[in-house]
């Protein structure tokens, strides 16, 4: 019969009587957090939203309903309530915010709580900190090509204490051991 982790079982069903059809359990480690699941694939229908101490209240409510981080917090919700609370923390639309940031790429951390602005050469004065990330991923599409044809793509955005936005996108897994 079926365990956990993959392994193959059997199992009788069938309309007209008892048949052996064959399937595989797949059970989600134990301890897997709803990032760990984000970062793996497993809720393509949810984003993630995260705020830097820096830019959020410290009476802020988003701090009871996020993970507090070593710099901020990070709230995984499903699409719509995140774009929303996205709205409600930033003043902007998450996809004209996205649009936005697609104009220069830079690099955000795998974690979705930091980065690295690619505008620090040329504002080298500036503060190069992240004061927000907006990231959802997609499922893997191989019609489109390119990317999206070697599996489920995370796309991530930043906005920047210099004021500048920048955006990075991955194929799940590909960073797997940062």
């Amino acid at each position: 019969m079926g365990g956990v982790g993959g392994e193959t079982g059997r199992i009788e069903a069938g309309a007209l009587g008892p048949t052996r059809t064959l399937f595989t359990v797949h059970v989600r480690p134990a301890g897997m957090s709803n990032l760990d699941e984000f970062l793996a694939g497993e809720r393509l229908d949810d984003v993630v939203f995260y705020l830097s101490d820096a830019y959020l209240d410290d009476d802020s409510r988003l701090r009871n309903v996020g993970t507090e981080t070593d710099g901020g917090v990070r709230l995984i919700l499903d699409g719509e309530t995140g774009r929303s609370a996205f709205q409600a923390g930033t003043g902007m639309g998450a996809m004209e915010f996205a649009k936005t940031a697609m104009g220069a790429e830079g690099e955000i951390a795998r974690l979705l709580d930091d980065g690295a602005c690619p505008f620090t050469e040329e504002n080298p004065d500036d503060d190069h900190e992240i004061r927000f990330i907006f990231a959802f991923a997609e499922a893997q599409n191989e019609e489109v090509g390119g990317l999206y044809a070697e599996g489920d793509v995370i796309h991530a955005y930043a906005h920047c204490t210099c004021g500048e936005s920048y955006s990075h996108k991955w194929v799940i897994g590909d960073r797997d051991g940062e």
